[in-house]
């Protein structure tokens, strides 16, 4: 039996933008606390994420990684620089790129994250396969859209 709910289209319990877009909002609400201990916001911590692992890359790569254009990640990128993070300077090969390092207090924060996904994983409470499947998932469907973009 098909109830007029679930043949409607226009349903907002229909809708896949609406479950992720609740699912967002409630994952990034979960990170707060744990973030505020590093004095981090969300956007911070996943470019730390990036800078932790590709140490002195572009702007411009951080930007592709993250999925933000240089609008959004220039104010960001200076309060991390402010908070004594991460320091900007020019490429030795290209005067024109920017590129980030990251600082003696932002390795030391690097420490101070460890704890951080393990923690997640725990507050989720999801079977590890089921999480691994769900970021293919969103991964697939990004692609799918922003393919569709270009």
């Amino acid at each position: 039996m098909t109830t007029e709910k679930d043949s409607n289209p226009l349903s907002l319990d229909n809708q896949v933008c609406f479950s992720l877009y609740s699912a967002v909002n409630a994952m990034v609400r979960a990170y707060r606390p744990l973030l505020n201990k590093l004095d981090l916001t969300y956007p911070q911590y996943l470019a730390m994420l990036v800078l932790w692992e590709h140490e002195g890359i572009s702007v411009k790569t951080l930007g592709d990684k993250l999925h933000l254009d240089s609008g959004t990640l220039t104010p960001l990128l200076k309060r991390l620089e402010g908070k004594g993070l991460i320091s900007r300077g020019r490429s030795e090969k290209d005067e024109r790129v920017r590129v980030l390092h990251i600082t003696q207090d932002g390795e030391s924060l690097r420490e101070s994250a460890m704890e951080i996904p393990e923690l997640m994983r725990c507050k989720v409470g999801t079977p590890m396969e089921s999480l691994v499947q769900l970021k293919s998932l969103c991964d697939q469907v990004y692609h799918e859209l922003a393919v569709e973009k270009s």
